[in-house]
């Protein structure tokens, strides 16, 4: 199936306006022999990543996308304590400043007040389960991790906290998305802990 086209002019502003913002992210990672700045990668993988999941993805779904990590810096982990809870603490205001930031980028890109609340209830996860398009994006959010970050993530982790932070990623995806990530080239031992 073609991926949907895109629909208008203040979408391609849009998305151009995020990545201008994630593009002075200080954080620089290797991709392709290139250092670049890894909020912007994050999100043109997250798009792409979409495209191959869902590729009739709603505008409102591509720009959640696109936005998922938006100036992700601005939020250190460092700034929330250690351990669980203070990871949801961190997870939940970061949610809310990415829904804020997108927000705004769209409102100055000529989006009305419900088209940006709605990028916003799907930057916050509301509704998982529920909603199909919060449901989407949480799946390739997970794609996009177990794909380009976990190997890196698993170095030097004791191999059962790995296994456990695994299968929470797991129950937190739909079975399709399971299906997908069993076809991942996953580390050695994991691809298990997805429970596909």
């Amino acid at each position: 199936m073609e991926p949907r086209p895109v629909t208008s002019d203040r979408f391609a502003k849009v998305i151009a306006a995020i990545d201008a913002a994630n593009a002075a992210d200080p954080n620089l990672v290797e991709d392709g022999g290139e250092r670049v700045p890894a909020a912007l990668l994050y999100g043109q993988r997250m798009s792409l990543q979409l495209l191959w999941f869902v590729p009739d993805a709603s505008e409102h779904l591509r720009i959640a996308a696109r936005g998922q990590h938006v100036e992700r810096w601005r939020i250190p982990r460092s700034d929330f304590p250690e351990g669980r809870a203070g990871y949801l603490a961190w997870r939940r205001e970061a949610a809310r400043f990415h829904a804020r930031r997108v927000g705004e980028i769209m409102g100055a890109c000529g989006y009305d007040g419900a088209d940006c609340a709605r990028v916003g209830r799907l930057l916050r996860k509301e509704g998982l389960r529920e909603d199909p398009e919060v449901q989407a994006l949480e799946d390739v959010a997970c794609l996009v991790f177990l794909r380009h970050y976990l190997t890196d993530f698993a170095k030097g982790r004791d191999p059962t906290q790995l296994r456990r932070i695994i299968a929470r990623t797991a129950r937190k995806m739909s079975p399709a998305a399971r299906t997908a990530a069993a076809g991942l080239d996953l580390p050695e031992g994991l691809a298990g802990a997805l429970g596909a």
